[in-house]
């Protein structure tokens, strides 16, 4: 696999191969350069891999949720990603402290990670329901991050989970309304 930073400016897909599992695939054309897959269909543990390492995500919390990002095997945060309760996005926390903001749009088919400026560094354009995907474009200024691999990871899992609650809500409102 090539490194992700290698592949800046190149067009880059997210890609869930069968929509009976829950693996999904980073290609550069049809060349595969990183991948998600969650332990099981409904749970939170996903682990990412790509030519710089393993990482794993895992969504905590019940009222205010928050995804943590750990390297494979520990035990240790490497960063914490807390949604906006009333707002689009949310904050990513590196353990050095600095923070990156996440914009999303109204539908949320949009997201988009910035740095404390505001610059773009990371930007997911998600379509599908039933199987989903994602264009993602990796910024220059992204590029020379040390966290680019797995924030690129980070952000198709958030993107993931947010199809997911967004399709509970809507079958719950469904359900009530019957």
């Amino acid at each position: 696999m090539r490194k992700l930073s290698e592949l800046a400016g190149m067009p880059l897909k997210w890609v869930q191969p069968s929509t009976v599992k829950k693996h999904y695939e980073l290609r550069a054309g049809d060349e595969p350069v990183a991948t998600l897959q969650f332990r099981s269909l409904f749970g939170s543990y996903a682990i990412g891999a790509s030519a710089e390492g393993r990482w794993t995500f895992k969504r905590v919390g019940f009222w205010q949720t928050r995804a943590t990002v750990r390297t494979a095997g520990s035990e240790t945060e490497i960063a914490s990603f807390r949604n906006g309760t009333w707002s689009s996005g949310g904050t990513l926390t590196l353990a050095d402290g600095r923070e990156l903001l996440a914009t999303t749009n109204f539908w949320k088919s949009k997201m988009v990670f910035q740095d404390e400026q505001q610059a773009q560094l990371i930007q997911f354009e998600n379509h599908g329901v039933l199987r989903l995907s994602s264009i993602v474009e990796i910024r220059p200024k992204a590029v020379n991050m040390p966290e680019l691999p797995w924030i690129v990871m980070l952000g198709w899992y958030l993107c993931i989970k947010m199809s997911e609650d967004s399709t509970g809500a809507a079958a719950g409102a469904a359900a009530a309304g019957s």
